[in-house]
Formats: C-alpha cells, sequence, structure tokens
C-alpha cells in the first residue's frame, strides 16, 4: 500500500506546483473564460479539478461556476462547443463538448436544505464565494477564475490541503445536517486522498451519522464503491467504524470488532479483514494483467470475507476456538448487504461467489487433492478464478514465517496443478461430452427435468474422470436411463 503524501507540502509549494498546473490547462478552456467575460459573465474553474491542479494530479473533470444563469450559459455553450446538453438545468448545470474537452458548467448556487431531504431547494446565487462556502470541503471550495486565473479561496482551502486536513466551510453540524452525504464524502476523500478528517468535524460525523438514514442506498453505494477503490481505503473504512459511519452503512464489518478475543485465542477478525485488503490490493495487476487496479470486486470481497465469524464463533472444550461454516453465513450476509445498497446482480454474485470459496483451498495443504478436486475448484470458482487466486493468498496474515512459507507453496503448487489440467483440457469451461440436444436425441425425450438430470449426471463423471469421449458418453448415458 501507498503511504499518504510524506513530508506534507507547504502553502508556497502548493501555489507554485499549481501556477505549473495552470499553465498546462487545455487552450478552449481560457478561450472559454474569454467568452463568457465578453458576454459580462464571470466564469471560475471550482472544486475538484483546483484541488488536484495543486496535487499535480490529473484532472479528469472540468467543473466551472458562473454568474450566467442557466439560459445564458446554454447559449454560451452551444456557441462554443461541438455539442452540448442541459439534463441538470434545472439545477443550475449545462454540459458541453469541444474536441476532447469536456465541461460542465453550474450557475453560482445558494441552496436551502428540507431537514427530511438531503435535496436542496435550488436557489441561484450571485457570487462566487458565497458559491465555495456552500461545498463540502475547505479543499474542494478553491476557484480559479477565468480567463485572469486568479485564485479564489475564501475558507482556508490551501493551508488545510498543505496540512493534508478535511474541513467542512461552515460548522461541520450544519453542513452534515444540511447534506448527510458528506459524511460518507469524509470517508471518501481520507482514502482517495490519504488525509485525515479535522477532529471537530470527526465529532460531527458520529453525531450525525444517523441522519444518513435520509440519503437513498445508490448514493451511499457509489461513496462506497469510490471509497474501495481509492488508494488508501483502509483509512476511509477505518474512519466508518470509528465514527459509528459503519454501524449504518456497513454493519457487518463495525461487527468484526466485536471477536476481539481478550484471552488471545484467535485472531483479532478486523484487523485480520483490513490487512487481508492491503494485501489484496498489493496483488492486483497492471492494465494488462487478469486483475487490473483498483478491482473492486477483490477488494471488497477482501474486507467482506470474514463477516461470518460473529455469528458462527463457538468457544469449543479445551481452549479452542471454531467458526464452522463461516464461509457460507458470509456469503449470505454479504449478499443482504449489497442488495441494500442496490449493488447490481452480477456485482454480488461475484463478490459473493469469493466469499463463498475463500476458505475451500485449505484442504489442500492437509492432504492432495485428486484432479476431481482441482476441477471442481476452478469449475465453482469459475470466471472468479484469478481473484481467489489473489483473496487465498491475500489471507494468509501469520506472522508464523514458516508457515506462511508452507501455505504460499502449497497455493503455489494448486496453480501449477490447475495449469497442467488446463493444458490437458478447457478446464475453465468443462462442460459434459454430450450438450441437451444430444441427450434428448440419444434418449427421445423433450425439454424437462429428466434432461437436467442426465446433464448433471454426465457432468460429474466428466468432472471425476476427465474427457470421456462421445461414444463413451453415450453408452453410459444410456447405461444410467436403463438402470432409471
Amino acid at each position: 500500500m501507498p503511504e499518504a503524501h510524506t513530508p506534507p507540502l507547504s502553502v508556497a509549494q502548493l501555489r507554485r506546483i499549481a501556477l505549473h498546473q495552470l499553465g498546462q490547462l487545455p487552450q478552449v478552456v481560457l478561450d472559454l473564460g474569454e467568452l463568457f467575460a465578453s458576454h459580462g459573465y464571470e466564469l471560475a474553474l471550482v472544486g475538484g479539478p483546483v484541488r488536484d491542479l495543486f496535487l499535480a494530479q490529473p484532472t479528469h473533470d472540468l467543473d466551472f461556476a458562473t454568474s450566467a444563469r442557466p439560459d445564458a450559459t446554454e447559449a454560451i455553450l452551444a456557441a462554443w462547443g461541438d455539442a452540448h446538453w442541459a439534463i441538470g438545468k434545472e439545477f443550475g448545470t449545462i454540459g458541453a463538448r469541444k474536441g476532447d474537452v469536456v465541461v460542465e458548467v453550474t450557475t453560482y448556487r445558494s441552496d436551502s436544505y428540507d431537514p427530511d431531504s438531503r435535496k436542496p431547494a435550488v436557489q441561484f446565487g450571485d457570487t462566487l464565494e458565497g458559491d465555495l462556502t456552500r461545498r463540502d470541503f475547505t479543499v474542494n471550495a478553491m476557484a480559479v477564475r477565468l480567463p485572469e486565473r486568479t485564485f479564489v479561496d475564501p475558507c482556508g482551502g490551501i493551508e488545510d490541503l498543505a496540512a493534508m486536513t478535511l474541513r467542512t466551510p461552515i460548522a461541520p453540524e450544519r453542513s452534515f445536517d444540511d447534506d448527510p452525504l458528506r459524511i460518507m464524502r469524509a470517508a471518501r476523500f481520507a482514502a482517495q486522498l490519504g488525509f485525515d478528517v479535522e477532529e471537530e468535524t470527526m465529532r460531527q460525523m458520529a453525531a450525525l451519522a444517523d441522519r444518513l438514514a435520509i440519503v437513498s442506498a445508490e448514493r451511499i453505494r457509489a461513496e462506497l464503491e469510490r471509497l474501495m477503490i481509492s488508494t488508501w481505503p483502509r483509512r476511509g473504512l477505518e474512519l466508518m467504524v470509528y465514527t459509528g459511519v459503519a454501524d449504518i452503512v456497513l454493519p457487518e464489518l463495525a461487527a468484526l470488532r466485536s471477536t476481539v478475543d481478550e484471552h488471545k485465542r484467535h485472531k483479532d477478525v478486523y484487523e485480520h479483514s483490513l490487512t487481508v485488503l492491503d494485501q489484496a490490493i498489493d496483488l492486483e495487476t497492471g492494465p494488462d494483467g487478469p486483475v487490473p487496479a483498483p478491482d473492486f470486486v477483490l477488494r471488497f470481497a477482501a474486507l467482506m470475507h470474514d463477516v461470518g465469524k460473529p455469528a458462527t464463533r463457538r468457544f469449543e472444550p479445551g481452549g479452542q476456538v471454531s467458526f464452522h461454516h463461516h464461509e457460507i453465513v458470509g456469503a449470505k450476509l454479504t449478499r443482504k448487504r449489497m442488495r441494500a445498497l442496490r449493488f447490481d446482480k452480477q456485482t454480488i454474485k461475484d463478490v459473493t461467489t469469493l466469499v463463498a470459496l475463500h476458505l475451500r483451498f485449505h484442504g489442500y495443504g492437509e492432504q492432495k487433492w485428486t484432479d476431481s478436486a482441482v476441477r471442481r475448484y476452478v469449475t465453482d470458482a469459475g470466471d472468479q478464478l484469478e481473484r481467489l487466486h489473489r483473496l487465498t493468498r491475500a489471507d494468509c496474515t501469520t506472522r508464523n514465517r514458516r508457515k506462511a512459507a508452507r501455505l504460499a507453496a502449497a497455493y503455489d503448487d494448486l496453480e501449477s496443478r490447475i495449469g497442467e489440467l488446463a493444458a490437458q483440457e478447457e478446464l475453465a469451461s468443462i462442460r459434459p461430452d454430450l450438450d441437451g440436444t444430444e441427450i434428448m436425441e440419444i434418449l427421445g425425450i423433450t425439454p424437462g427435468r429428466e434432461v437436467g438430470e442426465a446433464y448433471r449426471f454426465l457432468l460429474a463423471a466428466r468432472m471425476e474422470e476427465g474427457p470421456l469421449g462421445k461414444e463413451e458418453a453415450t453408452r453410459r448415458l444410456r447405461a444410467w436411463w436403463d438402470a432409471r
């Protein structure tokens, strides 16, 4: 895992970086500033893009604020761009594209909030400074006026950026009460930027965590996903647990702290899970590898792989502790949580498959598997095999070097066995030697339950013995059918 920015940069250093970065802005952006000015309107680059300029990070989104009202903005962008769209016009936002540059321009806002909703009553404002103070954190409340490139920072964002601190522009209790999603955004930015949260801001995260109940599951999920694929997800997760936000958003993670055993009869499952996450991240690959970083599925499976342990912990005679079938219970809990957060079906399936299978390998080190067992391992993993390899390796957090080396060698051997069998057959897509149509023709039956039973019989034979060939498979199918 990469370390957070150390040592922190001074304000003067940040200004020099930003000045250089401003010189790299596309000319069309500067031209856009000139165009708004020629119509008598202000235009400023705002929010995340300005923060990223100071951090010398690539800027993917170009967000602007303007004194122009939406109709005027739309007219200017229509004349400037190759294409424009007004999907967010009711909120004051107009989008446009010119060549490869995509921009969003929003009228200055001065919103008011209903206590029962995080959606503001949109009110347009008159000043850039007023617009900036309504934003989530001071490091996101900086702007650069265009075309003159004047830096605007009414809330001290550059000082907080230098201190690597997240702080709200207004009192945190008011900011979080207005929009509780900002509580999740604090955790996400801690993970994304590697920053700490200012003490009072963190206290109010804890005090107002229950306000997240008014936020849609989809918005919470989006922030959680962005947190998990950030550079330092552990920082954000630990913040969520410490402030009690995880009790609401991800209670299964928070519950892992309940398994701390004061008698040290087993490892700390909470710390172990975070370490497995760190180690899984280290095993992600480059863009051309089988598991390109950042990989949400692998990371979330690593985080959730042991969430079944609190419900299955048993203290056995003799001082031993067991967690029988915690992988099955964990997969069910993970599925339930992901459904509640409105994840798509495929992502839920991929993550829960990994959670359910993460213990399967441990029998391999104790007894040599048959070829059939190796085939089943591959078949059950399906298209998650490469992720399962990495999750299983990451799950080894023992400090006993000899044990760790033994487990690594055993998994090396298993991967070698998989490779050898794959060279002999298409292991990742094992099918019976006869398909459903051939089964029906041979047995003279129509689609129905019997076809499925016959298919499973042939698949089992294929798994146990490898390819049979159509002639032998037909013979066995007829014998099985007659025996029924």
